[in-house]
């Protein structure tokens, strides 16, 4: 399966991760890549952790498009 991750830059230089279609998979890292990286960590041990409880886990049904403002 493959969810849409969002990454978004803090205030304080670092990069938050988080994927719309699994409340509460979250990641953060010093620049994009590192996000990229364990975002894509949580995402699995997230998905594991939801069949180890016997727990649904929630089909990927974000998409992204972008929206170029002048």
């Amino acid at each position: 399966m493959d969810y849409v991750v969002v990454i978004e830059k803090a205030d304080d230089g670092s990069f938050s991760a988080y994927v719309p279609d699994l409340p509460g998979c979250v990641s953060c890292g010093d620049t994009p890549e590192e996000a990229r990286r364990l975002i894509g960590e949580a995402v699995k041990l997230h998905v594991e952790s939801l069949r180890a409880h016997g727990e649904s886990v929630p089909k990927p049904a974000a998409t992204t498009h972008v929206v170029h403002a002048a």
